[in-house]
């Protein structure tokens, strides 16, 4: 049933009346009477008989279309499990809602071979679950084969062109397993300038050249259309459908009743895809694991690359994790032999690569001793000349988006303050009036309250403003900005200024002549137990866009080279920095060395929850630290093969706080990608 209360989370026997018995298979909505009231609910199973002596009967049928297949109802106990959360809660997920116009549209259409008819879910995997030990019940579990990306038979090979994956070693035998159906599982990190989405479509077709499906997830809609160009040029029209709530109600559930009739075989989407319906099921893949766009905002928070790994195991698929940059996660994947990396040898990412460079080096600081405190030091400066004089665009990465997000005093430097509740001042232009970026008020006559001073001066500058400054440093020079308000797809080539935020770098025709990074301490120095990786995630993402080296590319980042992601950045070597990042959260105990739950509410309804959980002996119990709104945060951290037992423990005692009826809600969180 549709309820979200976890001593509910069970499925519950009704009778089905003759009226209703063509109509009720497993897998349709349905009406059910519950407590008096009429609920929704999905159809699981019928059976001969129950154990329960006295049933009430199905009050209505909402639609006879199975939208819940057996394999994605397992998917989605599996992933309410492993997050502590509800059945429902997931399956709201999994299934979007219903639109019953575009419902009739599908159905008036001549219906499909299969018809969406009930299957078997598929046998469990013997192949390890994602955490490297263990099966999703705990239960060992026996590593993968060696094999899983050997060579195939020539009339296989034959099957699939793998020219674009050759400058990886692992990459045409990946390809060929695909082809096999073989359940190869890769970790892969892209070349600068690579089309990720070509490679990726490379990937599908050979899945789909050996009679299975694919499901693919990205991160936003910029990347959703880049994937979707490129399979429509490889499969052909029609033979793929797009899954996002971007589309709008009527489109996504299109989509949706497509993939669950059979009437394609990939779906590709962003994190509203990772339950897609797919019969044969032969690969899942993301693209930027590391990005937050996929960590699911709405309980029980699932992250897509999770749920996808989760999917591989169950229905024994081979899986895809790509990027420019590898997450510890990935990395995890790859030390406990789940996965084997694809990488590129070492000769080709030297040639691929472009000139990568620091600012705040001893021999750039030897050179320009102003370099450690300006925003924009005269290597970063003389680089985007060149580009310029070259006929080359040149792309200026910012952190922070708008004019001025902060301003601080000009004569004391305290940073400046909402009189009515306390949030950070901005100013929205040059000629703009002070105003709070969490109320809105504007304060035009402000003053200190700790000189009394009323000059402002800008402590962070954003987007807006840098073009502004770039446009008077290059007169004359076109100045394109792309951010959340307007995201640039593309740029023409020719000299031009691009200032981008994180994320909506647009690609330029040929390549970037020059990549620009400022203003790095504003990624490096976030309160963030990932701060570092997400900084070189950013940064990688942005450098690849740029020419190689020996075509005249240059990538300069505002920073000391001796930092660990400016490093790994200059080395193009971001195995060597996820590997180092896990082996300090092992160490120190942090995701995803363990399994770390945050438990988040007011201060009673947190202890009455962890009092009533029966935690494992072997879980620490971390906190309290502040939260949002007057709220605390305890963490509860436990050895990844207790993970389950953990889940169990949360889960059963939200159940018992919600059976009698506590007033405080609690927020679970298993693994969050926010701890503090």
């Amino acid at each position: 049933m549709d309820v979200p209360l976890p001593h509910l989370d069970r499925p519950f026997d009704y009778l089905v009346p003759a009226a209703l018995d063509a109509e009720a298979q497993p897998g349709v909505r349905v009406k059910v009477r519950f407590a008096g009231q009429l609920v929704d609910g999905w159809l699981l199973e019928r059976a001969e008989s129950s154990e329960h002596p006295k049933l009430a009967y199905l009050e209505k049928v909402v639609s006879p279309v199975p939208v819940l297949s057996p394999e994605v109802a397992r998917l989605a106990r599996a992933v309410a499990d492993r997050y502590a959360g509800s059945l429902a809660d997931v399956l709201r997920l999994a299934v979007p809602p219903r639109h019953a116009r575009a419902e009739k549209a599908v159905t008036a259409e001549a219906p499909s071979a299969d018809a969406a008819a009930p299957t078997e879910a598929p046998a469990p995997s013997d192949a390890p679950a994602p955490d490297g030990s263990s099966a999703p019940d705990g239960s060992s579990a026996p590593a993968p084969s060696a094999d899983a990306l050997a060579p195939a038979d020539a009339a296989a090979r034959a099957e699939v062109d793998p020219r674009g994956w050759r400058d990886y070693p692992a990459g045409p035998a990946l390809l060929r397993a695909l082809t096999d159906g073989r359940p190869a599982r890769a970790v892969w990190s892209a070349l600068p300038g690579e089309d990720w989405a070509d490679r990726y479509a490379d990937a599908v077709a050979a899945t789909v050249a050996g009679g299975r499906g694919a499901v693919v997830v990205v991160a936003d809609a910029r990347d959703l259309d880049r994937l979707d160009a490129a399979l429509t040029a490889v499969l052909g029209a029609g033979r793929h459908v797009r899954l996002t709530a971007a589309d709008g109600p009527a489109r996504r559930y299109r989509a949706f009743l497509a993939a669950r009739r059979g009437d394609v075989a990939v779906v590709i989407g962003t994190r509203a895809a990772m339950f897609a319906p797919v019969d044969r099921l032969g690969l899942v893949a993301i693209w930027d694991d590391g990005d937050d766009l996929h960590a699911e905002p709405r309980a029980p928070y699932p992250h897509a690359r999770d749920v996808l790994l989760t999917r591989a195991h169950l229905g024994d698929a081979a899986a895809l994790v790509g990027g420019y940059a590898r997450s510890a996660e990935a990395q995890l994947l790859v030390e406990t032999s789940w996965a084997r990396e694809v990488v590129a040898d070492r000769a080709v990412v030297r040639a691929r690569t472009p000139a990568l460079a620091p600012t705040g080096d001893d021999p750039q600081l030897a050179r320009d001793p102003g370099a450690a405190s300006a925003r924009l030091p005269s290597l970063a400066w003389t680089s985007a000349r060149d580009a310029l004089r070259a006929d080359l665009p040149v792309l200026v990465q910012v952190p922070r988006r708008g004019y001025v997000p902060s301003v601080a005093c000009a004569d004391c430097r305290a940073p400046a303050r909402c009189p009515h509740c306390a949030g950070p001042l901005a100013l929205p232009s040059a000629q703009g009036t002070p105003a709070c970026r969490w109320c809105g008020r504007v304060t035009a006559a402000y003053a200190c309250p700790e000189c009394g001073g009323r000059r402002l001066r800008a402590s962070v500058t954003g987007a807006r403003r840098t073009a502004e400054e770039l446009g008077r440093a290059f007169p004359g020079v076109p100045v394109r900005t792309s951010g959340r308000e307007e995201v640039l797809a593309t740029v023409p080539g020719g000299a031009g200024l691009v200032i981008a935020t994180p994320g909506a770098e647009p690609v330029a025709d040929g390549g970037y002549g020059a990549v620009l990074l400022l203003d790095s301490w504003a990624l490096l120095t976030r309160a963030d137990l990932r701060a570092g990786e997400e900084a070189l995630r950013r940064w990688m993402a942005a450098a690849a866009l740029a020419r190689p080296g020996p075509a005249g590319g240059r990538v300069v980042v505002v920073a000391d080279g001796a930092l660990a992601p400016v490093q790994a950045l200059l080395r193009w070597d971001s195995a060597w920095f996820a590997a180092r990042e896990l082996a300090e959260r092992r160490e120190l105990g942090f995701p995803p060395a363990v399994r770390m739950a945050s438990v988040t509410g007011t201060a009673e309804a947190v202890a009455d929850l962890l009092a009533g959980a029966r935690l494992p002996g072997d879980a620490e119990v971390l906190g309290p630290v502040p939260a949002d709104e007057g709220r605390e945060r305890m963490l509860v951290r436990v050895p990844r093969s207790r993970a389950a037992a953990l889940a169990d423990a949360l889960h059963a005692a939200a159940g018992q706080r919600s059976a009698r009826k506590a007033a405080d809600p609690v927020r679970l969180q298993v693994d969050p990608l926010v701890l503090f």
